[in-house]
């Protein structure tokens, strides 16, 4: 029994790792979402797989490139979870302990759309990465958003291991609401001792290629160019430091 719970559009990454993650993709028609979504269950029966996973292409001129399969829970499963109402890591422990899939392709509906940031420890004007004790720490309680974190006050952030503090999901009735609750959400969250990635991400929220939906794996430097500009415009004296992002 393989069902598919359908796309995530992870295309602003920076240095190949993945800032902004949303489902469904305003890219694909229908006819294409059914046409991965039949070939991914193909492949996951053809091997016999048992589990979560997540098959991962590149897409570009209505073609569909595989680069991965990834089979584990992702850091952007919360996504699905919600516009599909389901709790993948649930469902995964019942699969690993011996039980059916207690669901079918027939129950699987998308609703709405969700929009997920990853909030990382750096200087925002450098993107240097960034140290030390969360000194004060506000995580707001906002209706439509889900925020995943172990952060609390003391908690210590050091370069020793994966850099990913939080994950600030919002759903909306449509795309544009979820970007305006996770903007809001983002503006909320006060994470104070650490410097973090909060402004930029931010910023990307208000980008008018992401808002219109024409933005790609190589957006995220034509964005940071954008925002020198601006704060350059209103005599901000900021450094920054332009990473190349990936490319198709």
């Amino acid at each position: 029994n393989v069902v598919t719970l359908g796309e995530r559009d992870c295309s602003i990454q920076r240095k190949h790792q993945k800032l902004i993650e949303e489902s469904p993709s305003e890219l694909l028609t229908d006819k294409k979402r059914k046409e991965i979504s039949d070939l991914c269950k193909k492949a996951v029966s053809a091997i016999g797989y048992e589990g979560v996973g997540t098959l991962e292409f590149l897409y570009e001129n209505d073609n569909f490139y595989f680069m991965e399969m990834n089979t584990r829970l992702q850091v952007e499963h919360g996504v699905t979870e919600l516009v599909t109402g389901l709790d993948l890591v649930e469902l995964q422990i019942k699969i690993a302990i011996g039980e059916s899939l207690p669901i079918a392709q027939g129950d699987i509906a998308i609703r709405g759309h969700a929009i997920q940031a990853r909030v990382y420890p750096e200087d925002p004007d450098t993107f240097m990465p960034n140290i030390g004790k969360v000194s004060g720490l506000h995580i707001p309680n906002c209706r439509s958003s889900r925020i995943d974190t172990a952060l609390c006050k003391g908690y210590e952030v050091t370069l020793h291991y994966e850099p990913l503090m939080a994950k600030v999901m919002a759903w909306g009735k449509n795309r544009e609401e979820s970007i305006k609750r996770l903007s809001k959400t983002l503006l909320a969250l006060r994470i104070e001792g650490v410097k973090t990635n909060i402004p930029l991400l931010r910023d990307i929220l208000t980008d008018q290629d992401f808002l219109d939906s024409i933005h790609h794996t190589g957006s995220l430097p034509k964005i940071i160019d954008a925002i020198i500009l601006n704060r350059q415009s209103t005599g901000e004296e900021l450094i920054f430091l332009n990473q190349p992002g990936s490319s198709f």
